[in-house]
Parts: C-alpha cells; structure tokens; sequence
C-alpha cells in the first residue's frame, strides 16, 4: 500500500501550484517509503501525490501513472488482486500497457467502462483519479473500508489525503475536534462514516465514490452490503454450500498473495487466522513464515494455540511479547496514528505485531479480519439471537437463563442476580423488530462513559447518536432477517470505523506494512450474505458453515474452541510502579480543563481509584483510556499544531 495526496480547484480561477502538493508528502512518508512523485496538470486545476510501497512491478510501478496519452492520471493506494485477469481484458480490448504493475489497469479500465470501472475491481483501494479532458476528479474508496482517504474543503481548494495529518501543512488553523464525533466515539468506538474526529474533515465512506466536476462534488454508492429481503437465499445442502465457500475462500487468498515481495500471515490461534494460514500452505508453494503475539496476561495469551498451528502446519513463526509498560509507552504513537480517539489499547499491541514483521523483512501480511462480520462469529450475534428468543415473551424467567451458557460468569442465582440481569439484558426488549436491538446493549454500556463528558462539551450536543444512526440506515434494512441486521450494524459500525482503521491499516502502515484480508474479498462477502442466517449460526455453534467448510484443514481443538475476543491491557498498562509521565501530564486537573472535553473532577476521581488498583468496570476501563486518547489527540493535532507540521516533515 501507499499513501496518496492532492489539491485540486473548486473555481476556474484557482491555480494549484506543486509546492503545496509537495508539503503533504513527508506526513505519508511511512505509508511509502520507498520512492514518491508528484503529477501537476498543465492547466494547474489538480496536482497528485503519492509515496510509495513497492510491492508490485517494484522497478515500473511509480505513480502517478497515466494512459497512453496522458490524459487520464491516478494516485493509488493499495492492491488490485485480479489486475492480471483485468489486463488481459482490456488488452483484447485494444489499451497499451507499458508497466507490469497494478495500478496501470486502473486508467485503462477507466477508459473502457467510464465510472463503472470500479465495479471490475477486485481488491482495496483508495483512488484519486483524474481525468484531463472533461476535467473531473473521481475519489473512490474500496467495498468494505479497508484503505482511508480523507477530504476537506480549504477556501476554493479540495484536499485529499490517505491520513488526516497529510491535510495539517495546508490548513489554515488547527482543526478542532467534533464534539458530535466525541459524542459516537463514546457510543459505537469511532466516528460515524463520513464523520472524523476533526470538524470539517470527511472521509469517503466504503463503497462510496465522490465526483468533483464543475465546482460541484456529488456522491453516489457503488456497493454496500445486503441481504435477501425474501428468503431468497442459496439453494443448496450445507455440504454443496460449504464447497462453494471453501472454493471461494481459496480463490480469495490466492488472488491475495500476488506480489513480487514475500508474503507472510499473521497467526492469532483463532478460527479465522488458522484458516486462513492452512488456506495459504494448503494451495501455496511458497515457504509462509507467520507472526504472532503473545501476552504476560495469561487470561489474554494464545501463544498455546498459536503454537499448535505452528506445528500442525509446519510454517515458520515469529512472535512477539507484549507487556503491559509496552503498551503504555507506545500508545502515544498508536494515537498519533489512528488519528482519532480510541476506547481500547488493543490497536497498540498490532502495532508492535507489524515492527516485528517489517524487522523480519516482509512488508506484506494476510490476516483474518472480516471473518465473524460476514460468517457470524460474534458472542454479540449469539447474544441478541437469545435476547430476541427471551423478547418473545418478556415475562419468562428461564428463558433469559440461556445467557449463561454464553457468559458462563455470570450469576443467574439470587434475586439480585436476576435483576441485574433483566436491567442490563433487557434493553429494548419491549421492542425487539426496532433498528439497533442487536447492539443496544453493547451501545448502552459504551454510552455510560460520557458520564464524564464535561457540561461544555454536553451542551454542544444536539441530537442521539443513537437515534442518528437508526434514521441514515438503508429502506431495506427493516425487512431482512434479524441476524442480517446485525451484522449489518457490525460491519457498518465497528468493523468498518474502528477495525479495519484504528486497529487495521493504520497500525500496518506505521511500520509501513500492507495488510490483505482474504475474508473482505467482495465475493465471499456477497456469497455469504445470501447465505440462510441458521447456516452462520447453528443455534449457538458460530461459523457454522464455515466450519463445515474448513473442518479437513483444521485441528478439532481449533474448531471448536470457544471464541476468545483479541484483547489487550487498558487500565493496568498506564498504572503500573512507574507510569509515563504524560499520563500524569494529561489527566491532570489543569490539562483537563483547558481543553474542556472532560469533567476533571470525575476523572481525577477515576485516576485515583484506577491508582489504587482498586476493581474497575468495564466502562471506567473505556472510559479512562478514551478520555487519554482523546487528550493526546488534542496535544497532537491542536496544541502541537504547527509542531507536528514540522516534525513529520522533518522526517524526509
């Protein structure tokens, strides 16, 4: 991957100029290290940027690349796995190529099919396409969100960028962040797509493309995930069913592992990481060398599962361990990074997973993401399909039992147990048809953390987050199954604006490695969406087909398994013996209240009790790391403004 850059007019008056184009590029540098270029048109209407990541045609790939007659040009980030079949096409079609690489059938294909190009793409991407004769630009984002691209309007200027940062050298004042965007990260873990963090700064949503033309940018959508309005599902035994998806899933990482730099995988010991590692040695000649993570928190450890598949296998492995004052010191970095505020430190640990990787030598891995939103693996899908059955008659008292068997730690027993129970379960279950039953639980847990917001920052919010959601989601959503809706929310929601992000690309790129997900192919996505909801989840056995499909490749103790989330240290890693200085430095009353996001007498009270080692709840565990991130987002991006401008550029 790469990361690409532009300005381009919004009047017939404004001229683009290279310098400025050429001020965004050091801020990208770790997206790209291994070369940059800049394209200008000679009406000075667009200039591109892009630095690069060789990992395709590593001597003829530089970008901008353009057509045989330089009148179309594209900046480009990321990989288009079926470009030699699309080659092939358009060379039958009558198109010269004059490189090897990727990106060059991008032009091509636009030339042949117009805007409808992006539908012959197989792949993740971030395009910045111009097109010279009708003096258009196109910004395209890929199906499911993989790769980021960001967009701000400065004056009679659009600028684009792959990170927010690469947008800072050409902004006139800091930007300052969005209390409604606060307001959803303390609610679903991230801003709402096209929101960020930052007032004014957008990014293109997933499946999305935006059209600049004539001074106007209009938006349409190319693809978005649906679901059988009818029953109209795949016809099949649930053996054909799972050949079908097994032969996909081969397809897909096949197509992944084209590259003229080696490939390696990351290992978690999971279901979707053993998978996909038996995928690859299974239909692979390539030696594989995979990469794990393993924790001193043994509750949080799979190294013994991850050690299992090694030997299963035989593929060579390298693991890291991480430590609680590991995540601590790097999570400035991590934050300075994701960009925006984060309620976990599970991103920090990823991070250190993708040095070991880039120190090994390999810049590209496949890993597993995508697997539980499109096959449905997910304890909340499990949840809700219980809490759906117990909504059918509210009154049951063993019927809300049945959660037990899920969280096995809960205590049912007692009149006290059963309260809690039915307060917390029960959310929404006088309605369980209404949009968002699935995730109201987890929603009302996360919302309880702005208890700590401050009263400036509760009086500049004007509308539910909740309730904005539910009102944006597509006229379908309300006739699919109630399992399709779910994860619908999901991939919408987490997966989109907090995984393949925070804890994805970004995390990957800092150390300038490429992510693949063989999962995210829009195939097995589209394949698996027609699939009846009893065949991703029977009863509560998860993945079901899924597992049928990869029950030969795999060890039994690996299938059946009972799923453990990847988690890391949050609380623990900042108050150790000796904590960081700038934990201190930020949660302190002074900080806290210049830059008045937070209620500092709260905070203080939950510093003190998180000292103390006394027993936190899970939503002071969020909250605590949320109210850090989102300070340190403040001293980077707004009281370090002009700093940070300096310091990435001093970075070339």
């Amino acid at each position: 991957m790469c990361g690409i850059n532009g300005i381009a007019a919004l009047s017939m008056q404004t001229k683009i100029n290279e310098r400025d184009v050429r001020s965004m590029l050091p801020a990208l540098h770790h997206r790209g290290p291994d070369g940059s270029g800049i394209y200008l048109d000679p009406g000075q209407r667009i200039g591109l940027g892009h630095t690069r990541l060789s990992i395709i045609d590593l001597t003829g790939g530089a970008q901008p690349m353009h057509n045989e007659d330089q009148t179309v040009w594209v900046t480009f980030n990321g990989e288009i796995f079926n470009y030699l079949e699309l080659r092939q096409t358009l060379l039958k079609q009558g198109h010269s190529f004059h490189t090897h690489s990727d990106t060059e059938v991008i032009v091509h294909a636009y030339e042949q099919y117009g805007d409808a190009f992006v539908q012959h793409l197989n792949g993740q991407f971030a395009i910045a396409l111009w097109d010279g004769n009708r003096q258009r630009l196109l910004l395209v984002r890929d199906r499911a969100g993989i790769l980021p691209l960001f967009y701000t309007r400065q004056g009679d200027r659009l600028l684009f960028a792959s990170e927010i940062k690469a947008l800072l050298p050409q902004l006139a004042e800091a930007p300052r962040i969005s209390p409604t965007a606060l307001d959803q990260i303390f609610t679903f873990w991230a801003p709402r797509s096209p929101n960020t963090l930052f007032e004014d700064i957008f990014e293109v949503q997933p499946g999305h493309m935006l059209v600049l033309e004539n001074g106007c940018l209009r938006e349409s959508v190319y693809w978005d995930w649906r679901f059988p309005e009818q029953d109209d599902y795949h016809q099949g035994s649930d053996t054909e069913l799972a050949e079908q998806l097994y032969e996909l899933l081969v397809d897909a990482t096949r197509i992944r592992l084209r590259a003229d730099v080696p490939v390696g995988a990351y290992l978690s010991g999971g279901l979707d990481s053993s998978a996909l590692v038996a995928l690859i040695r299974n239909h692979s000649d390539a030696p594989l060398k995979t990469f794990s993570i393993g924790f001193e928190e043994q509750s949080l450890d799979e190294s013994a599962f991850q050690q299992q598949m090694v030997e299963h296998l035989g593929v060579e492995n390298s693991r890291i361990l991480c430590r609680n004052r590991d995540i601590a010191e790097d999570f400035p970095a991590t934050i300075f990074h994701t960009e925006t505020a984060i309620l976990r430190t599970a991103p920090t640990p990823m991070r250190q997973l993708s040095g070991l990787v880039r120190t090994s030598g390999y810049k590209v891995v496949l890993t597993g993401e995508g697997a539980d939103e499109a096959l449905g693996g997910y304890d909340l899908f499990k949840e809700a399909k219980i809490r759906q059955f117990w909504g059918r008659h509210p009154q049951s008292e063993w019927r809300p039992l049945l959660l037990k068997a899920l969280y096995p730690y809960l205590e049912t027993s007692g009149a006290q147990a059963k309260a809690y129970l039915r307060k917390y379960y029960s959310i929404g279950l006088d309605n369980p048809d209404q949009p968002g039953f699935s995730h109201l639980t987890r929603w009302f847990t996360t919302s309880q953390c702005k208890v700590f917001f401050s009263q400036e920052l509760n009086a500049t919010l004007r509308e539910d987050a909740i309730d904005r959601l539910t009102g944006q989601l597509p006229p379908a959503f309300g006739h699919w199954h109630s399992f399709n809706r779910a994860q619908y929310l999901e991939a919408k929601t987490l997966m989109g604006d907090y995984l393949l992000c925070s804890q994805g690309d970004r995390m990957l790129m800092s150390n300038s490695v490429e992510g693949r997900f063989p999962f995210l192919d829009h195939r097995v996505i589209e394949f698996a969406n027609r699939l009846n909801p009893r065949l991703k989840m029977r009863a509560l056995n998860e993945k079901y087909l899924f597992k049928q499909a990869m029950k030969n490749q795999l060890p039994r103790q690996i299938l059946e398994r009972h799923k453990q989330p990847y988690r890391a240290p949050d609380i623990p890693a900042f108050f150790s013996a000796h904590p960081p200085a700038y934990v201190d430095d930020l949660l302190s009353e002074e900080k806290l209240n210049r830059y008045g996001y937070f209620d500092a007498q709260k905070v203080g009270f939950l510093v003190k009790k998180a000292r103390r080692g006394s027993s936190i709840a899970y939503k002071d565990n969020m909250a605590l790391v949320g109210v850090l991130s989102t300070q340190l987002c403040h001293y980077f991006f707004i009281e370090r403004f002009s700093q940070t401008i300096r310091e990435t550029a001093s970075l070339t």
